[in-house]
């Protein structure tokens, strides 16, 4: 309930949240105008009612196209150690990939020597872009160990579009990944990168950098990856000890 006295941008502030959270609208609110003429009201007033949906992340307006309704982020919770497929599919959400790369390479000499492998000695590279409900999330570049199992190798001849690497190396490979390193910071995407995820140059993102070992503590994955910051947030659960 609107509390009585309220000014009436903030009247139509909430009027306008109630009905994109019923649905009343699928995807692209009324045009200023239109909605002026049904509250009867100056640009002045709605815009103030349309800035602080804003503010929320409720709405977003792209020039020369109109004001959108902003879909929910996906949370990813950052205290268990899962995939991007896997984590879409506990969502109930379909995860699929575009592979830019898939084979082997010389990493760089920090992989490496992460890796324990010596100069010069190859290893996997994967990229994809990663695709949630057929909308870009998130660009990821993994360099694989092949020392860790050489069946790793295998990545380089499979489709690796609707594949989970997760799957393939805890099902198939039998690795038991015990546990993991990441870096986490805020970041502007550069030219390519906003390309891939369909956003604008220099938008907001969040790089992440992930070392991860298995039970042998032999790191079998490094994975560079950058996702796009109006569609991602990350959870992280805190427990006392």
């Amino acid at each position: 309930m609107i509390e009585a006295g309220a000014p009436v941008y903030y009247r139509i502030y909430k009027e306008l949240k109630r009905r994109i959270g019923k649905g009343v609208y699928s995807k692209r609110l009324p045009t200023e105008k239109e909605l002026c003429n049904e509250f009867n009201v100056s640009r002045l007033t709605l815009r103030r009612a349309l800035d602080e949906l804003k503010r929320e992340s409720v709405i977003e307006s792209a020039k020369g196209r109109g004001t959108f309704i902003v879909d929910e982020k996906r949370e990813e919770s950052i205290s268990s150690l899962t995939g991007f497929t896997e984590e879409a599919a506990r969502d109930k959400q379909r995860a699929r990939s575009v592979v830019l790369s898939d084979g082997l390479m010389v990493p760089p000499e920090e992989i490496a020597k992460l890796f324990g492998i010596p100069d010069g000695a190859m290893v996997v590279l994967l990229e994809r872009v990663r695709y949630l409900n057929d909308e870009p999330y998130g660009i990821e570049r993994a360099y694989l160990n092949p020392l860790t199992d050489i069946r790793i190798l295998n990545i380089v001849n499979t489709d690796m579009s609707e594949a989970s690497l997760y799957d393939i190396l805890k099902n198939e490979l039998s690795l038991v990944l015990d546990h993991a390193l990441e870096n986490i910071e805020v970041c502007r995407l550069t030219k390519e990168e906003a390309k891939h995820l369909k956003v604008n140059e220099n938008s907001y993102g969040i790089r992440r950098e992930r070392q991860t070992f298995t039970d042998k503590n032999i790191c079998v994955e490094v994975v560079r990856s950058v996702y796009r910051g109006d569609r991602y947030r990350l959870k992280v659960v805190r427990r006392v000890e």
